[in-house]
């Protein structure tokens, strides 16, 4: 079916008392620009506060206690986790009657930006509770904000393209990320021994290290840079026309998703790779949620090293994206998920094998002396290169997903089906990093957790090996 008839069959589906039209494809350049846009706003919250620079400093400045402070993140995103499992699907099919994704994306925006900003207070000797809350909160609004931009692309580019563009967005999400990550490397974090940054220079804005304001002012810089830079997807990308109102949006998107969770049911591809993704997702989620914080509690790294590791795996991640664009137009998404997945099996199995002087556990011995100088024993060094696999693979493995749903299924349907998505993606996702919370606190030892993600990342690869594509075709 080429995009024309998929377009008209689209219409011809609509129920004949809907409110809801579909935009015409494909959407204008700009129009198109400005919803790519949109991960080059948002990356910044999950490479700076998330991963590299603000959860570190929760777990090796904020406390004393390495691995209570691993335990309590860990914890943290499991909460959220659970909300965005539950009311993703929903919001989605309400977005569907509703038509209109901008004033939900822009709701679930201010949410998640005031969230941010108060992450500044998150001063060590405080609540352990209040950066925890915030953290939460704002991961919640960053995924419904999620699901309602990822619903969009289906409407805007024909079927032909999603690939390419949904991996282009991605790698520009990166580029983004990198950007601010640089910023905060050579201008903000400093060493709070000597209170200079990697340039040798003091902090901008008088920022005092030893209070952990060069790691907490991450929070109101993705704040925002969130706010400026999804302004060209408001003025500039096509939005589904105003549907129903809100009180009769909700009570028929419940029941359009409950009557879409019957009818997944009677399409075994899509609930295969649902399931595949399901799992796989989870540890996806674990190696991002819990990579640098794992890495600052096992080779004590400052915040200086936890972002210049990032920057080297953002800049993987850029061009592994920018490949995969090409790729998966020429292989099909589906190959593009199962070389991610091996790739990251191969660095998740490297970095729960190594100590401080092996790796492969143990089959390969690693001097213990330091070399000098950034990352200076030789276990960190080989960290390093496990990571440069994940660079190259945790874009195109959530990319490439994105587009393998948006290929198997039709424009008016995508509100409740990346709802469903998200719920794929999140529903057991408490799983990989509750069981990374309950294995380490009850060995000790941070790498028996991060072992428990090796088996959501193969399980979930097992199950994509058989999983049709696109989805929605017969096995």
């Amino acid at each position: 079916m080429n995009d024309g008839q998929q377009q008209a069959q689209v219409q011809a589906n609509l129920p004949k008392d809907s409110h809801i039209t579909t935009p015409a494809l494909p959407a204008s350049k700009s129009g198109i620009f400005g919803w790519m846009f949109f991960d080059w706003a948002a990356q910044p919250f999950f490479t700076v506060v998330t991963t590299f620079i603000f959860g570190p400093y929760f777990v090796s400045r904020f406390t004393h206690d390495p691995v209570s402070a691993q335990t309590a993140w860990s914890n943290a995103a499991t909460v959220a986790s659970l909300f965005i499992a539950l009311l993703s699907p929903v919001l989605g099919a309400i977005a569907d009657r509703s038509g209109a994704r901008k004033p939900w994306i822009a709701f679930f925006a201010t949410i998640k930006i005031i969230c941010l900003l108060m992450l500044w207070q998150a001063a060590p000797g405080t609540s352990m509770l209040y950066p925890l809350v915030f953290f939460s909160l704002a991961s919640i609004a960053a995924e419904f904000s999620i699901v309602f931009n990822d619903s969009m692309m289906p409407s805007l580019v024909p079927a032909t393209a999603v690939g390419r563009i949904s991996n282009t967005a991605w790698g520009l999400g990166y580029l983004g990320g990198m950007i601010v990550l640089i910023t905060v490397v050579l201008f903000l974090a400093a060493n709070p021994e000597t209170g200079k940054t990697l340039l040798g220079l003091p902090p901008l804005f008088g920022l005092d290290p030893k209070t952990g304001e060069d790691a907490r002012i991450t929070g109101p810089i993705a704040a925002i840079w969130y706010f400026l830079f999804i302004l060209p997807m408001f003025l500039f990308t096509p939005d589904h026309p105003k549907g129903e109102r809100l009180a009769k949006a909700v009570r028929a998107g419940i029941a359009d998703l409950a009557a879409s969770l019957g009818d997944v049911r009677r399409r075994p591809g899509i609930v295969r790779f649902l399931l595949a993704r399901m799992v796989y997702q989870d540890g996806v989620n674990g190696v991002l949620i819990l990579g640098g914080v794992f890495a600052a509690g096992m080779f004590g790294w400052s915040t200086m090293e936890i972002g210049i590791y990032g920057i080297i795996l953002n800049v993987v991640a850029i061009f592994g994206c920018l490949a995969a664009s090409r790729l998966d137009g020429l292989f099909g998404s589906k190959v593009m998920v199962i070389i991610s997945l091996v790739l990251l099996l191969t660095a998740s199995v490297g970095i729960v094998s190594t100590g401080r002087d092996f790796t492969a556990f143990g089959l390969i011995s690693l001097p213990v002396h330091e070399t000098g100088g950034l990352f200076s024993t030789y276990a960190e060094k080989a960290y390093i290169l496990y990571g440069v696999l994940i660079g190259l693979a945790f874009g195109p493995v959530q990319a490439s997903s994105r587009s393998y749903l948006a290929r198997s299924i039709t424009p008016d349907e995508a509100g409740r089906y990346f709802g469903i998505y998200a719920l794929s993606g999140r529903a057991t996702s408490f799983m990989a990093t509750l069981s990374f919370s309950l294995v380490t606190a009850a060995s000790g030892s941070a790498r028996a957790g991060m072992a428990m993600l090796i088996l959501f990342l193969g399980g979930g690869l097992l199950l994509l090996l058989r999983t049709p594509y696109p989805a929605n075709r017969s096995a």
